[in-house]
């Protein structure tokens, strides 16, 4: 909204009169991100307000993603070789990887950026920052695990190789995990036997990185909201904002929400937030799938990456969870079953106790990634608007950061100095 017309709206959001209201926080998403702000907020003595566009019982791309915190993971999407690998598994239908086509301005500037971030300078001067992150976003579980039951099993993560070359490129990628100062270890089949002696793989080896964990992320979920009603703050369904000003929201239906601050956690979705503040924030919804199968014939102690098919595996209970794909189509939530097979051969082939009989009828379930061209967070104050926060382009690693993100959000609503630099992070970093 823009002109005397947008001047006005702003005027009418802008009518603050109480002061208990000034200190109130808007936090526009519900997902992982979105509540992580909304916990550390009101634990720092906010009034906070969630707002989510779906409903209670609804999906986001939280709910039933792999449930990996992975400081493993320091290599941003936007990576060497990633362009060139894509562009090939472009042409198989069950690859890891699809780019629907389609005419659209954003795709190619998103695409365009990302090409031009996809180098090894890029790459290293990510790295010590991701690390830092993850590493923080870690710790924050693990304390927060004292008051929310998640199932939080600090047991590492495999990163499976089905074949030689994958495993010596792997172990080269190990090697610059150990200079970083992570804790990890090259695998032959001999040793993942003994790291999970009840479970059947057929690999050539692997790489353990010891500090990686995993959890479930929908009773994560379940338990952030709980604490946050607990310390007095509101979740409300439903909601669709229509505008944005710097000091509250308008919603759909005319319902104003006023509050100090503003927090941008839409996920996929942020981008559309951001045109009503004026600001361009480059993303591309990245969809991924996943299937949870109930008691199955081998249950893993550890999660897994299945390094060719990048399939992620995950106990979570009784159940084992497989997740993977990443598809660049718009914000579409609709199932692609072939690519849903292809996922279900690669676990069944590093898995030979699985079979594909044992996912029909399974609910295939889909989330949209939010990927920026550079693989990093957008994590900052508005240019412009310093009362607005963004928090998204998490792409795969949103569980992974969310607490640390939320941390960080925290700091910047409560006047703090924030624990890391966010400088590389700036949500106008592409304006």
């Amino acid at each position: 909204m823009g002109g005397v017309a947008g001047r006005i709206e702003e005027s009418r959001v802008c009518a603050v009169t109480a002061s208990e209201e000034r200190k109130r926080v808007v936090v526009v998403g519900g997902g992982v991100i979105g509540l992580c702000c909304a916990y550390y907020i009101a634990r720092s003595g906010r009034e906070v307000v969630v707002l989510e566009r779906g409903r209670e019982d609804g999906n986001n791309c939280s709910s039933e993603n792999a449930g990996m915190v992975v400081p493993s993971h320091f290599t941003p999407l936007a990576a060497p070789g990633v362009v060139t690998q894509g562009l090939k598994w472009l042409l198989d239908r069950e690859s890891p990887f699809y780019v629907r086509p389609r005419l659209s301005l954003e795709l190619m500037r998103w695409g365009w950026t990302f090409f031009r971030h996809a180098n090894s300078r890029h790459t290293a001067g990510c790295a010590g920052l991701l690390r830092d992150l993850h590493l923080a976003s870690r710790a924050a579980f693990e304390e927060l695990a004292n008051d929310i039951d998640f199932g939080l099993q600090q047991l590492g993560l495999l990163m499976l190789c089905e074949t030689d070359k994958l495993l010596e490129e792997e172990a080269a990628l190990a090697e610059r995990a150990r200079e970083m100062n992570l804790r990890v270890e090259v695998c032959d089949r001999a040793r993942l036997a003994e790291l999970d002696p009840n479970i059947e793989m057929q690999v050539k080896g692997g790489v353990w990185y010891e500090q990686d964990c995993h959890l479930d992320p929908g009773r994560f979920l379940l338990g952030l909201k709980g604490e946050l009603v607990r310390m007095g703050g509101e979740i409300r369904y439903g909601c669709e904002v229509t505008s944005i000003a710097d000091c509250g929201v308008l919603l759909e239906g005319g319902e104003e929400l006023k509050g100090e601050m503003i927090v941008l956690a839409g996920g996929a979705w942020t981008p559309a937030l951001a045109k009503m503040l004026k600001m361009r924030v480059p993303m591309q919804a990245g969809k991924g799938y996943s299937l949870t199968l109930r008691e199955p014939r081998q249950l893993p102690r550890l999660c897994s990456l299945l390094g060719e098919a990048k399939v992620a595996v995950t106990p979570m209970g009784s159940s084992l969870r497989i997740a993977g794909t990443m598809e660049i189509c718009g914000n579409d939530l609709s199932v692609n079953e072939r690519r849903v097979q292809g996922i279900i051969k690669a676990a069944c082939r590093v898995f030979p106790a699985l079979s594909p009989e044992n996912f029909d009828g399974l609910k295939r379930w889909s989330g949209l990634r939010p990927c920026s061209p550079d693989g990093l967070p957008y994590l900052g104050r508005v240019p412009g608007h310093e009362n607005v926060i963004v928090a998204t382009g998490h792409a795969m690693m949103g569980l992974s950061l969310g607490p640390v993100t939320g941390m960080l959000v925290s700091d910047l609503v409560m006047g703090r100095e924030p624990s890391h630099s966010l400088e590389q992070l700036s949500p106008g970093r592409f304006s």
